[in-house]
């Protein structure tokens, strides 16, 4: 069985920092500054996509330059290495050590994917991943259905997790099993429209869940 990720607000502690370059970069390229609520409401999905819903109505000039502003701006917020969520890497652990595979499925770009798992010393961690500029963006299951691809399962033995509804519903899509994380950007309520197992308040929480411990070393 594999269990896939998302990267921001699921296993990274990243939504503040996210919502404060966006807003710096708003600022830098003249255009309003959105709101912290609009700006976590669109994480997990590509920029490109995230663009004309934060910033409607402006010419596609405006949206190329705050994708270019914003990268800049997260990076320079950058203080040391990416900060996990409590308890995420004692779950990879666990369910490494239980015969899981793992993958990640993630609104970031490769570039910026590769930046964080090189800090974390994670870059050869995971199984699989797949970033938004390699793909469609959330919620299409496109990137699900590559991972899937790539390490021969089917939907019916893989798990996704995440605090998005974007990421349950492109599982919904391709009737594959998910858990939410109540920590993230979107509500326990929200997730729940997408039908996940579970919404659970902690990642150490993931291990117990009934359906992996059935799937524990069985592939």
């Amino acid at each position: 069985m594999i269990v896939i990720f998302d990267w921001d607000g699921t296993l990274c502690d990243s939504v503040e920092q996210i919502v404060a370059a966006m807003q710096t970069a708003a600022e830098e390229c003249r255009l309003p500054i959105p709101e912290a609520a609009a700006v976590r409401h669109i994480i997990g999905l590509s920029l490109p996509q995230a663009m004309p819903i934060l910033f409607p109505g402006q010419p596609l000039a405006a949206w190329d330059r705050m994708r270019e502003a914003y990268s800049r701006c997260y990076v320079a917020l950058d203080q040391g290495p990416a900060r996990l969520h409590t308890g995420a890497l004692e779950t990879l652990e666990s369910l490494r050590g239980s015969g899981f595979e793992l993958a990640v499925a993630t609104g970031k770009s490769r570039r910026g994917l590769d930046r964080v798992l090189r800090g974390l010393g994670l870059e050869n961690y995971f199984d699989s991943t797949r970033c938004a500029d390699e793909t469609r963006s959330k919620p299409d299951p496109l990137m699900l259905q590559q991972i899937l691809a790539e390490r021969s399962k089917t939907s019916e033995l893989a798990l996704m997790v995440g605090d998005s509804e974007y990421d349950l519903a492109m599982a919904r899509q391709i009737n594959m099993a998910s858990v939410g994380v109540s920590f993230g950007v979107h509500s326990p309520a929200q997730l729940a429209q997408h039908q996940p197992r579970a919404v659970i308040d902690s990642l150490l929480d993931l291990c117990a869940l009934p359906e992996l411990i059935a799937h524990a070393r069985t592939g």
